[in-house]
Formats: C-alpha cells, structure tokens, sequence
C-alpha cells in the first residue's frame, strides 16, 4: 500500500474516533519534530508538521490513534499491521 493511501485511512480512521487532524509548519530551533498528539478543551488533536515526509506523518499519525481501543473498529487488513507495528 502507498503512503499517501496509508495517509488517507489514517486521517479517515482519526476523524471516525474524534480526532482532529490539523497540518502545520512546525519549528522547533535545533531539532525537527513531526508533531503529535495532544487533547485540546477536551478534543483530540494530532498536529502533522506539513514539513514532515510522508512516512514520518503515517508514524505519528499511528502512533495518535493508536492511544484507543481499536479492537472494535473494522481496519483494512494493511492498515491493522501498520497500527500493530507502531502499538509496540
């Protein structure tokens, strides 16, 4: 499965379970961060640095949604062992 497919279940599994998925430029002096998860007045929020790769954004992404109980939620079968690599 391509990235920008991955990146698209990812976005669409988050907005099923209640997070918000924001893009932002991120800059942090001295470092890069390819953002994360946060709660926000009570909502869910993973912030993507828009400057991030693909790969590092799928990363975050997983690892956000990855914070709720799934085993109720039908994934695609690649997108459940993308989610299981990231769970450890």
């Amino acid at each position: 499965m391509d990235e920008n497919t991955l990146l698209t279940q990812l976005e669409e599994l988050a907005h099923s379970l209640g997070i918000e998925v924001r893009y932002e430029p991120i800059q942090k002096a001295g470092s890069f961060s390819p953002g994360g998860f946060c709660q926000l007045k009570g909502e869910y929020l993973v912030i993507l640095n828009s400057t991030a790769t693909k790969e590092d954004q799928i990363e975050t992404l997983a690892k956000g949604v990855n914070r709720f109980d799934l085993t109720q939620v039908y994934l695609r079968p690649g997108l459940r062992e993308l989610l299981d690599h990231f769970s450890k």
